[in-house]
């Protein structure tokens, strides 16, 4: 992690980070001083454009005023008590530099420019990453599924994993156990490189035996848009999907539950409304229902690429998807020659 903070960064952190600085710490200047949640960040951030101000200006000397410039969107007060964790906030820096994680707010020029330009102001106010973040510059191929999946399928995903390594194509996943977990292990067993998104903190992550070796290589990178020591929460879960499809080039969905999970309400995010990167959902052996809800919403069948030229070109350019029958897939149990991939 950098020794110093950007002032913006400095003031975005204050505004909207809990800095949790231990195990069950609430970590706030107090029991009213709440920090700002995305929707209030996005207002105050807007006034601070239409004044032609900076986050930083919020600590010079004149920021009274324009605390007081912003009242209809943050109470002068609250913003006051915000700003005024200064000594929690250096504990909170201590500690993420103690474990190699880095914090950069959306004023930072290594805040990804591919999450920026697609959320936009929805992007996230501050990301926390332990590992390689020129990662997230390169191709991306989302792999996401259901926690619980039988070993064909958790093979399969871990396949896919593989091929993304071959191809030079960097695998992007929530890191949660099942589907997440096999895609990314495929991906790192073959010599290829993985981002794994966050729900929660990813302090524990980052100190875990079998993450050290591929962050250090620069394989690997932990990303999360919560404090560092934050514990897993559905609700953030489900916010953090959006982020995974954003970050990639493409999405492909293993296996997911019809109308319930995290999965599947980021695919149908992806698909009803943001329509960020194409979806699509494994075409060959067995189906939940859920893959058959997301080709009605108008998700694209997996063409199931046979070798890396072939997904590094449906990354690039993506096409209809070969018949079902053409496609070969990992769980098949006769192996067959697949056609050549169709190409636009």
């Amino acid at each position: 992690m950098n020794d110093t903070l950007s002032l913006n960064t400095r003031a975005i952190l204050l505004l909207t980070a809990p800095l949790l600085v231990g195990s069950g710490s609430m970590g706030y200047g107090g029991p009213a001083a709440e920090v700002l949640h995305l929707g209030e960040y996005k207002r105050l951030a807007r006034r601070l454009r239409e004044l032609s101000r900076q986050p930083a200006d919020l600590l010079a000397a004149d920021g009274e005023a324009l605390c007081a410039d912003c009242a209809d969107i943050v109470e002068p007060e609250r913003l006051r008590r915000l700003l005024g964790r200064g000594f929690l906030l250096g504990q909170a820096v201590q500690r993420w530099q103690a474990r190699s994680i880095r914090v950069v707010s959306r004023a930072d020029a290594a805040y990804p420019a591919r999450l920026k330009g697609r959320l936009k102001e929805n992007s996230p106010p501050v990301l926390y990453a332990c590992g390689n973040l020129s990662l997230l510059e390169r191709e991306g191929l989302a792999v996401v599924g259901s926690r619980n999946a039988d070993d064909a399928l958790l093979d399969y995903a871990a396949g896919v994993g593989g091929l993304a390594a071959a191809a030079g194509v960097v695998l992007v996943s929530g890191g949660a156990r099942g589907i997440d977990e096999a895609a990314t292990g495929g991906a790192l067993a073959a010599g290829g490189t993985a981002v794994s998104v966050l729900a929660e903190g990813l302090e524990p992550r980052a100190l875990r035996r079998e993450n050290r070796n591929a962050i250090a290589e620069g394989r690997l990178l932990l990303l999360s848009p919560y404090d560092p020591n934050a514990a897993f929460n559905a609700g953030n879960a489900m916010q953090r999907n959006k982020l995974i499809h954003a970050l990639s080039n493409a999405a492909l969905v293993v296996c997911c539950d019809a109308g319930r999970g995290g999965t599947w309400a980021g695919a149908q995010e992806q698909l009803d409304t943001l329509r960020l990167v194409p979806v699509y959902v494994r075409a060959t052996g067995t189906r939940r229902d859920g893959l058959e809800a997301l080709s009605a919403k108008g998700a694209h069948p997996w063409p199931e690429p046979a070798d890396p030229a072939a997904l590094t070109a449906l990354l690039r350019h993506p096409v209809a998807a070969p018949p079902r029958v053409q496609a070969l897939s990992l769980l098949d149990a006769a192996a067959t020659t697949p056609p050549e991939p169709t190409t636009e």
